[in-house]
Order: structure tokens, then sequence, then C-alpha cells
């Protein structure tokens, strides 16, 4: 019987865990054994005494838990201990960050360990269920207009009172993937006037259909700028001049901008220069989620809220998932079950199929060396 461990996240700031109660029971039903870190789950509000008595063995140390693993799920790369402790062969699945943290996978490789970053899970209809990504993304849109309206500090539906009438807020949201759409539905959803942008076409009736006016200059390359994987292609520079300047008008109107647009691999693209910051109004606010990526916003700074001159607020907070930390637990930790399917054959053994698209795709160490063809050097 194959052994899962999971461990207690130590990366700073990580809130999350790999499993709950509830995938704990679904990884034993289906032929694992579950090894949990004690304390593992605690600043996502669950105790150890909930993992016993979903069927977990509780390890009193990370090393102990990993130590007799056959598999390691984590939320992000585990830390040099952990993998010091991981048998040879054993299979490590995690949000590895892996165009980034090239020190993680070179421990994990020299270890002699399978590796799967969660990040590379291909855009198919059979993994959608294993999308961690967008699972995570999609709590992030979420959160962005929670804490935007928070630092802004005034309310976002229009209210009509015996005083008179409160105006709605106006939200702009850049960059309509998976956590722009969730920031559009829940800003409207708390009553704010919603107007949003990005660059694949494609995105502009799901705008629409959320109640928000969609944004764009919508010529030929606009037409053309998503990917086979649904993802956005890097505009060219005149159509980058021609999108701005259609925006600063824009953007000097609203009250809170959200910025998502993600490059796979890429620092993240710049959407809003210094002097479009400089154009909004005292109180206004810019979330910026792709910080951890160097940021969509000039100004942003990871970790911190900047107040520019003019009095607008720059926020850049890493991890806001983390800030949802039950919810994304949950979500990610289903992700992880979904996976752990490919993990067994027909017969019900641990007897992973690396020939498989989906393994195949998230393979990023293996047999000693880091193998994903994005990595190599």
């Amino acid at each position: 019987m194959a052994v899962i461990a999971v461990t207690k996240e130590r990366r700073a700031g990580e809130t999350r865990v790999a499993a709950t109660p509830e995938s704990v029971k679904k990884l034993i039903a289906a032929g694992f054994a579950v090894t949990v870190e004690q304390g593992a789950g605690l600043s996502a509000a669950i105790p150890d005494s909930e993992y016993a008595a979903a069927g977990a063995k509780l390890a009193k140390t990370a090393k102990a838990a990993a130590s007799e693993a056959d598999i390691l799920f984590k939320v992000r790369g585990p830390e040099a201990d952990e993998i010091a402790a991981l048998k040879k062969g054993a299979l490590v699945a995690a949000l590895l960050n892996p165009h980034q943290d090239k020190t993680t996978l070179d421990a994990l490789a020299k270890q002699g360990c399978t590796a799967l970053a969660m990040e590379f899970i291909p855009r198919i209809t059979r993994a959608q269920v294993m999308d961690a990504l967008s699972s995570q993304a999609n709590l992030a849109g979420y959160r962005a207009v929670i804490e935007g309206a928070h630092v802004y500090g005034k309310a976002l539906p229009m209210m009509m009172t015996a005083a008179g009438t409160v105006a709605a807020a106006k939200v702009f949201i850049m960059g309509v993937g998976v956590a722009g759409l969730q920031a559009i539905a829940t800003a409207r959803r708390l009553g704010a006037v919603v107007t949003a942008t990005d660059v694949r076409p494609a995105t502009k009736e799901q705008v629409e259909s959320l109640g928000a006016k969609f944004l764009a200059v919508e010529d030929e390359e606009f037409k053309n700028a998503q990917t086979a994987g649904g993802y956005a292609k890097e505009m060219s520079k005149e159509y980058q001049a021609k999108q701005a300047e259609l925006v600063s008008g824009h953007i000097a109107k609203q009250d809170i901008v959200i910025t998502t647009a993600l490059i796979p691999g890429r620092p993240a693209p710049r959407l809003v220069t210094a002097a479009q910051v400089a154009s909004m109004r005292p109180g206004s606010v810019l979330i910026d989620l792709a910080i951890e990526q160097g940021g969509n916003v000039e100004g942003a700074k990871l970790g911190e809220i900047v107040e520019t001159p003019n009095g607008a607020k720059i926020v850049g907070i890493a991890n806001l998932p983390g800030r949802i930390a039950a919810d994304a637990s949950a979500l990610y930790s289903r992700n992880l079950v979904s996976l752990s399917a490919l993990l067994l054959n027909k017969e019900g053994a641990y007897a992973p199929d690396f020939e498989d698209e989906i393994l195949k795709a998230a393979v990023v160490c293996q047999s000693g060396a880091v193998v994903h063809p994005a990595l190599k050097s």
C-alpha cells in the first residue's frame, strides 16, 4: 500500500495545507495510506483530531512523515530537510514555482525524486478537476475584490438613503482569466459598476455575460491574441501602446483597479504605468494579483501597500488564496485527490503511468535530473 504524506507548509506566509479530512477519506478509500504531520492543518482551521478521525496516521515531525512516504503532497515546494528525508524514487506533487525556484527542483532531482509541478497540469478537459492554478486563481479573484473594498474604505454599491445617495464604486478588471472573471462576478455582487479588459477576444462575451462592460482595442492582432492552450499571448509594442491610450482615460475615472495578467514562465506584463497611477483620484486603489511575478502595476511592491503622492494606493499582497485558507485548502486537496487516481493502475496498485498525457506534462524531475523541456537551460 502506497503511503501519501502531507507535511506542514514552511514557506513564509503560507497558510494552506495539501489535505483535508475529506480528501484523506477519499485517498484511503482509493487504497492509499495517509500520514499527516501534526499541526499541518492548524492555519487552515483543521485540528489534528479531524485528520485522525478521517483515518490518517499522525507524525510528530515533517522528517518522520516524509521518510516513510511514497508520495508527498504539498502546497508549495518542500524545504531542504523534507527533501533530504524522502526515499529515492518518492513522488512529490506541489505548486513548485518551477520557472523561478530552481533550487528546489535541483534538490529534488539530486534526491532521486519524481516531481510533479501542479502549474504544468495541461488545460484539457479530463484534467480540469486537477487544475490547481484555476482553483486557486478563482479564490484569488474573489479575495482581490474584498481586499480592494477594504483598502478603498467606501461603499461599493449605490445606496439611496434619506440622508442622500452614495454613488456606486467603479471597478476595472485588467486580465479576464479565472481570477478576473471571479473578480468581476464578486464586484458585481457587491454592487459596483464594473468594466474589464483582456487581449483575448473570447473573453468579451464572458465579461458581458457577467454584466460588466468590455474595453479593448479590437483590431486584427486582438482577434488572434490567444494560444491554443487558452493563455494570452504577449502583445506587440504597437498594440500595447494603443491599448494603453484607450485605458489611460478610463483608469483615471476608476475607484478600484484589479490587475491579473500573467504569462507562464515570463515576468508579469506591465499593464499600469506610473503616469496612469498618478492620474487616479485620491483614495483610489490598485490591487496587483501578479505581484509575485514582478507585478502588473509600476511601483507595486511585494507584500506592501504603497501610497502614491496623489493619494492612490497600490496593494501588493502575496498569496491571496492563503487569506481564505480553509476553502483554498479544500479545493487544492480535491485537485490532488483527482491527480492521485492517475498514480494507480487498473488493479488499484501504485504504478504511475508517466506516458499518460497529464503526468507527462507535469513531470519536472525524474531519474536524478530536471527533465521538463521548458526548464532545460
